[in-house]
């Protein structure tokens, strides 16, 4: 069994990234920067990919994939986007090895050199633009809505496992529009999507907003984004949607004819969430014993230990286990029984503590005869003693309440570290001592939100979509703001 993990307070990054790797959610891979997502941490990505297709699919997406290499001169295209990625980019320049004259290995042919360089994709705005100009001739042909399921790569010095990595995985949705207010109310539905997946199924509640002209996509218009507050009081952005106007489209040449006859240039939007999901998830539910999984993600929603002395007794527990087992998957409960017999009970709980399983059954000689479980929930690490009748259906009102409780802990945090300030010197305490999100006013300027940026490592999260007009003053400069903005220093 893992040791025993670094607590929270003592050091949060430490105890991170030991919980990630323990947890066999992932671990660093032989290529610097690059993770090996193990089977335990891909289940849960699993479920969230399933669960956003669901949704995707139900507001008319369709999946399609592009290559994963694009053409340097592609990004020449679009000016404001090609800065925003060109120092994250890795370069394809050559498409042959050979054996090094000295015995030595491999060397790169020199001989092979691309007639132009390609480019591994760090997001597919160009190359799928380049395509659209094929697919779009006329208003009939609109709108076009796709997402693809891919690997993006974007070359990162500083790593982290899921919460920054040089290749990660993701989804982007890229869509076309006859109409301005078309594509921005596309990417106001899938913020909305987002939201509501992150809140229904991860249990992390968060704010929806637009980004600053700083934070701003690059080659965005706007972008919508939902932002989370971790246990550390650090914001991490857990999904953005952008509307991309006409950009892309006239980088591209993509035209269409109107009903009218007339050649007009389409309207763009991107959306996407990655792989960072996941330590948006470890972070915002877990604890000193190792992670908390809402139900809905979970791997397995439910695991039966037995307990026993000798085989007899095991196989006669494991009868009635493998029965519950049965009545639970048939009301729709995910299980796994650990009918193992070469690790002892005690170790099997503190593994799936660690693993953050939200319920445990065990079933002892003595719960036999009286026709009873111990059930021991992972959210509070209660536990208490069941009648096996009517099981199933005490058992899924359980997992309701846990993913209900989970959201209602998480929002509690949220509340209770989020601060209203109105001068500078509230701000940089707030900051510097108590972190969280903090709501104030900033006069509009892209200079004063680099100065604050610099002082504080704060930056701008969000312009909330529900924030009231307030009149008032800048905490930085003193001059105007009619609106109080979101702050936080963040992942």
């Amino acid at each position: 069994m893992a040791k025993k993990l670094t607590s929270r307070t003592e050091d949060y990054s430490k105890w991170y990234n030991e919980l990630v790797v323990n947890a066999d959610l992932a671990e660093a891979s032989g290529v610097r920067g690059c993770m090996v997502i193990k089977p335990y941490g891909y289940a849960i990505w699993e479920k969230m990919q399933a669960e956003l297709d669901r949704k995707f699919k139900e507001t008319g997406h369709e999946n399609a994939y592009f290559p994963l290499f694009i053409p340097k001169s592609y990004f020449s295209k679009e000016a404001s986007h090609v800065d925003g990625f060109a120092k994250e980019c890795a370069v394809v320049t050559h498409y042959r090895l050979k054996n090094a004259e000295d015995g030595s290995g491999v060397v790169v042919d020199e001989n092979a050199k691309l007639e132009e360089e390609l480019i591994v994709r760090p997001t597919s705005e160009t190359i799928i633009w380049d395509t659209y100009r094929k697919w779009v001739q006329s208003y009939r042909d609109l709108p076009i809505l796709v997402n693809q399921w891919a690997n993006v790569v974007r070359w990162e010095m500083r790593t982290r496992l899921f919460l920054r990595t040089a290749e990660f995985l993701w989804q982007e949705g890229h869509t076309a529009h006859a109409t301005k207010m078309e594509a921005i109310a596309e990417a106001e539905q899938m913020l909305d999507v987002y939201a509501d997946f992150a809140e229904d199924f991860m249990a992390v509640p968060v704010v929806k907003g637009v980004k600053s002209a700083n934070e701003r996509f690059a080659g965005a218009l706007e972008t919508y984004c939902i932002e989370a507050l971790m246990q550390d009081g650090k914001a991490l952005q857990a999904g953005t949607s952008h509307f991309l106007g006409q950009n892309f489209a006239k980088a591209f040449d993509v035209k269409f004819a109107t009903k009218e006859g007339k050649q007009e240039h389409v309207w763009a939007t991107s959306w996407g969430v990655s792989t960072r999901l996941m330590g948006a998830l470890v972070m915002t539910h877990s604890d000193d014993n190792g992670l908390v999984l809402p139900p809905n993600l979970a791997p397995y929603q439910v695991v039966i230990v037995p307990i026993y002395r000798g085989e007899d007794q095991l196989e006669e527990i494991s009868l009635k286990a493998k029965e519950i087992k049965k009545e639970l998957q048939k009301a729709g409960v995910t299980v796994k029984f650990d009918g193992r017999d070469t690790h002892k009970p005690g170790w099997k709980f503190n593994e799936y503590e660690l693993k953050g399983v939200p319920l445990r059954i065990a079933i002892g000689p003595r719960d036999l005869e009286n026709g009873t479980v111990e059930l021991a929930r992972r959210d509070t690490l209660t536990k208490e003693l069941m009648l096996m009748e009517g099981l199933a259906t005490y058992v899924s009102n359980k997992l309701e309440e846990i993913q209900q409780n989970l959201f209602d802990k998480a929002t509690k945090y949220r509340s209770e570290n989020t601060h209203q300030v109105n001068t500078w010197d509230e701000f940089v305490d707030v900051i510097e001592n108590k972190g969280g999100f903090v709501e104030a006013h900033w006069d509009g300027t892209s200079e004063t939100e680099e100065e604050i940026k610099n002082r504080t490592k704060a930056t701008i999260r969000c312009i909330p979509l529900n924030a009231k007009s307030e009149e008032g003053a800048c905490i930085l400069t003193g001059a105007p703001s009619k609106q109080r903005v979101l702050f936080a220093k963040a992942y």
